[in-house]
């Protein structure tokens, strides 16, 4: 789509609904909708309740005691906001232990938090990378990985999703023509809107032989995928071959937020140049005792137990769509995506679950590729399985 000069005539309103026509004349276009309130994994909007399976609180645990009564404290002690960034008064004790506790829990020396993951992407890529720098992308990465690449200034070249030997080619053209650089791979290692994992051994192996380095974002393993939801760079043995995890604790973890974990000059480096760092007020103190407490619960029984439970979920729902043909393979995540093709024909899926009590909106072009439209189902340990068994058969139904 052309974009439209913005200007500041009287005109400048006409533009934008011409803008929003088109975009709905294409199945294209978002609203916000509003949540009046949450219950467990139920919401209400607009006075209905529906069953929420759009969440990434993969463990339930944003609405969890423990986190509540560690957030309420912290307010009580802290007060509600951190009252400036972390670099003038707004790093306090709580912002220093979580940072200490996640550096312990991915296995590095060193952990930095930022406001949020799109923040701790867009301030790390900045601050790694410059005009010249060489930078690597699976063409499935999140949309913080692609837009800190672009802010950065630094050559990018992306490979089809998964595609080592088109990885390999990149760099081996790197060493090439920019023999004084060492490129950056970036890669997820749980994909946000595909729900597969990253090819990480092959990777590692690349990165190893071209003197690469390696970002890997594990926003979507962490709390899910590994002993006690450390990650798929943990399970896989590979902490030491990563050089920069970055994470979220919006999602299994429960509260807001994101993370860089890696070496001490990595942070310190971070803490010097990361402009979404230094020019963002700290996150709440609430949020990171909140944190600090599921990080507790990842690591316990109760942790294990909600793992268990999630990974039952996933496999039954799963389960009860290959019945059908609609999901052909075996589930690597909480995320499973029923591609529909058309865009148009995603949001008619999504009115009919809508119907039916299920809350579930459509992924379309940009967030996925022209064609590709879906629904990404995102599953939860707070899930029933009849609720999960009233999924599939609308679903399945409708297909």
């Amino acid at each position: 789509m052309k974009r439209e000069p913005i200007t500041s005539s009287s005109s400048t309103s006409d533009r934008y609904e011409r803008i929003l026509s088109d975009l709905r004349a294409r199945s294209l276009l978002r609203e916000i909708r509003t949540i009046e309130e949450v219950d467990g994994p139920e919401v209400i909007v607009d006075g209905q309740r529906f069953i929420n399976f759009a969440s990434n609180d993969y463990l339930g645990l944003s609405q969890h005691p423990f986190l509540k009564t560690a957030a309420q404290e912290a307010i009580e002690r802290f007060g509600v906001g951190a009252g400036a960034s972390r670099l003038v008064t707004g790093s306090l004790s709580l912002h220093k232990k979580l940072e200490q506790e996640l550096a312990t829990f991915k296995g590095t020396e060193s952990a930095l938090l930022f406001g949020s993951g799109y923040a701790a992407a867009i301030g790390t890529l900045c601050s790694l990378l410059g005009p010249g720098d060489i930078i690597l992308l699976d063409k499935l990465v999140h949309a913080c990985i692609i837009d800190g690449a672009k802010l950065s200034g630094a050559i990018i070249r992306v490979f089809p999703h998964n595609n080592i030997e088109k990885l390999k080619e990149h760099l081996a053209w790197a060493r090439k023509n920019h023999p004084d650089k060492k490129p950056l791979i970036a890669t997820e290692s749980v994909f946000s809107m595909d729900g597969d994992l990253a090819n990480l051994p092959a990777i590692v192996q690349l990165k190893n032989e071209f003197e690469a380095l390696l970002f890997v974002d594990e926003a979507h393993a962490t709390g899910v995928v590994g002993p006690k939801g450390t990650g798929l760079v943990d399970a896989l043995g590979l902490t030491g071959e990563v050089d920069i995890q970055m994470g979220t604790l919006s999602k299994a973890i429960g509260v807001s937020g994101g993370f860089i974990c890696g070496s001490n000059p990595l942070v310190q480096l971070l803490v010097n140049r990361a402009r979404s760092l230094i020019y963002s007020t700290s996150s709440p103190p609430a949020l990171a005792a909140a944190a600090s407490a599921s990080l507790q619960i990842l690591q316990s029984d109760l942790g294990d137990q909600l793992r268990t439970r999630l990974w039952q979920n996933i496999g039954l729902l799963s389960k009860r769509l290959e019945i059908e043909g609609i999901y052909s393979r075996s589930p690597e995540s909480a995320i499973i995506p029923v591609l529909v093709g058309a865009e148009e024909r995603s949001l008619r899926l999504v009115e009919v679950l809508l119907e039916n009590g299920f809350l579930i909106p459509a992924i379309r072009y940009p967030t996925v590729a022209r064609g590709s439209a879906r629904i990404r189902i995102a599953l939860s340990a707070a899930h029933f399985s009849e609720q999960i068994e009233a999924l599939a058969t609308v679903i399945n139904g409708w297909h």
